[in-house]
C-alpha cells in the first residue's frame, strides 16, 4: 500500500468528525486495527479499501492517492477552467485589493508562459511551473493553517516541515531553470540553445501583450518598492 493510503484514510474520518471507534464499528474491523492502517503500519486487503471507498463515498484511485478527484476522474487540459471563467467561486467580493492583485497576477502569468511558448523547452516550464506552484501551495497552505481545527490530513508534509521543504523544492527549481534559461545544463535536463531565447523589451512586451504589459510593469515596481528599490530617473 502506498505512503497517501493511511494519509487519506485518516482526513476522510476526521472530515466526517467521526471516532476511531465508530469508524471501525462501522468498517467491520477493531479499532486497533484501523489505527495501525492509519498510521500505515499494517497494509490492507483489497476487500477493506472498496469497504471504506464505499463507506466515505470516494473512489478507490481517490483513497489510493491515485486521483486528486473524489470520484476517480482524471483531469485534462479541456477540463481545468479558464482562471476568469464565470462563476460564484471566482467572484470577490468586499475589498477591492484581493481583486486588483488577482488581476495583476493572472495577467502578469499570462506573459510568462506566453515568453515560455516561445522558448518551446519543455523542462524550462516544468521548472518555472513549479517554482510558481511552490509559491501557490505556501501561500494555499499559510490561509489554511490560520485556522486549527482545520483538518492537516490533506496535506502529506507535516505542519513542522512543510515551509522548509517548501522553500528548499521552490529554490532548486529555480537554479535549475536559471541554468536551463542560461544555456546550461541542470543535471539531465539540456539548456536553451544559443540564440533561441526569446528578445524582451518594455516595447515588444507592450506590443505582444497589449492586454496584459501594464499589469507586469506594474507588479514589477510593487515588488520592487517592497525591496525599497526605486529606478532612477
Amino acid at each position: 500500500m502506498n505512503n497517501d493510503f493511511p494519509r487519506i484514510l485518516t482526513l476522510l474520518r476526521k472530515e466526517r468528525g467521526l471516532s476511531q471507534k465508530k469508524a471501525a464499528e462501522d468498517l467491520g474491523v477493531s479499532q486497533a486495527l484501523l489505527s495501525h492502517y492509519e498510521k500505515g503500519i499494517r497494509e490492507c486487503g483489497l476487500e477493506f479499501v472498496v469497504r471504506a471507498a464505499d463507506y466515505y463515498q470516494v473512489s478507490c484511485d481517490y483513497l489510493l492517492g491515485r486521483s486528486p478527484d473524489r470520484t476517480g476522474a482524471t483531469i485534462s487540459v479541456e477540463d481545468i477552467p479558464e482562471p476568469d471563467a464565470a462563476g460564484k467561486e471566482n467572484r470577490l467580493r468586499g475589498s477591492l485589493l484581493p481583486t486588483l492583485n488577482k488581476k495583476l497576477l493572472a495577467n502578469s502569468l499570462n506573459v510568462i508562459f506566453g515568453e515560455l511558448q516561445k522558448c518551446n523547452h519543455k523542462n524550462l516550464t516544468a521548472e518555472i511551473s513549479a517554482y510558481l506552484s511552490v509559491s501557490v501551495y505556501k501561500a494555499f497552505r499559510l490561509l489554511y493553517s490560520a485556522n486549527a481545527k482545520n483538518p492537516q490530513g490533506m496535506f502529506a508534509a507535516p505542519e513542522n516541515l512543510y515551509n522548509g521543504l517548501a522553500d528548499a523544492v521552490q529554490s532548486i527549481a529555480q537554479a535549475n531553470a536559471a541554468c536551463l534559461a542560461g544555456g546550461e545544463k541542470a543535471g539531465d535536463m539540456e539548456g536553451l540553445e544559443k540564440g533561441t531565447a526569446p528578445v524582451m523589451t518594455p516595447d515588444t512586451i507592450a506590443k505582444d501583450y497589449p492586454l496584459f504589459a501594464a499589469s507586469l510593469m506594474n507588479l514589477i515596481q510593487n515588488t520592487e518598492n517592497r525591496m525599497g528599490m526605486k529606478k532612477k530617473d
